[in-house]
């Protein structure tokens, strides 16, 4: 009998792929189900990667409320429409019925149907991460992502709870979390990820905006500069980032904090673009 791969056993295929196309680290990049993947893998393989950009990403595992949610769900709805509203906002379905169709019509007859409720299956049966943020300035013990990490979530999204959730659980030092108004729009998204690329020392070549970061309620200093390298922008090249980020020597300009408080508590970027 055919046993279908928890989220556990998928990632440890990823060691096998990479040895296969002879890499020893990736950046890697993952949506939804694809994005719990990609970081259980780092967070047992850590050194095979460099970097990870994920996309609408839950850490934890279902509980009972979803569970119950998506049972009623599913005895109301069938799976393409469960798939649509995990993927998109109630005023994107509403409004936006061409793209809704699109997904609907390819879920529908380009998709094998019995994977696809074992996968879905499969990702509600995922276990929690257990990732905890570690404390600044000492060495980092708990179990959490070292390499650097952006996580992306639209502002109408219905991961975006559990993205903000995730974002309070890593490294502030090596964690971004951009909210884009707009995930339709992959001109901010291809700048946000060519620049997160940049900022782990790739792509020296490739132009730079000036980057603006707006003075935050808790009181950390304007920050403009001209670089090769940035971890937080938008396709315009401005950045709201809300709270302070400490970088971690890309060769940045890194203006002071106004205040030992500040300085001695890292905390995680926000950008909104």
């Amino acid at each position: 009998i055919y046993d279908y791969p928890s989220m556990d056993q998928l990632s440890e295929v990823l060691p096998l792929v990479l040895k296969h196309f002879h890499l020893r680290s990736v950046i890697g990049m993952g949506v939804g189900a694809g994005a719990y993947i990609l970081a259980k893998f780092a967070l047992d393989y850590h050194t095979m990667v460099e970097g990870l950009v994920l996309i609408n990403i839950n850490p934890c595992a279902e509980g009972w409320m979803d569970w119950a949610a998506h049972k009623i769900s599913g005895w109301a709805h069938a799976m393409p429409d469960m798939i649509i509203t995990h993927l998109f906002g109630k005023e994107e379905i509403h409004n936006n019925h061409d793209l809704i169709a699109t997904y609907r019509h390819h879920i529908l007859n380009e998709v094998n149907q019995a994977n696809l409720h074992l996968f879905v299956k499969s990702y509600d049966s995922r276990r929690d991460l257990e990732i905890e943020r570690p404390i600044p300035g000492g060495h980092i013990t708990v179990r959490t992502l070292k390499c650097p990490a952006l996580l992306v979530v639209g502002d109408s999204s219905p991961a975006v709870d559990a993205v903000v959730e995730c974002n309070t659980k890593l490294d502030p030092t090596k964690t971004t979390l951009l909210k884009v108004n707009d995930l339709l729009s992959p001109g901010k998204l291809t700048e946000a990820f060519k620049y997160f690329i940049q900022g782990m020392g790739y792509m020296p070549s490739a132009s730079m905006t000036r980057l603006v970061r707006s003075r935050t309620a808790s009181g950390s200093s304007v920050t403009s500069f001209d670089g090769s390298r940035s971890r937080s922008h938008t396709n315009e090249g401005r950045a709201r980032a809300h709270t302070a980020d400490n970088q971690r020597g890309h060769g940045l300009a890194e203006a002071p904090a106004e205040g030992s408080t500040d300085q001695a508590v890292p905390k995680s970027t926000e950008v909104s673009c």
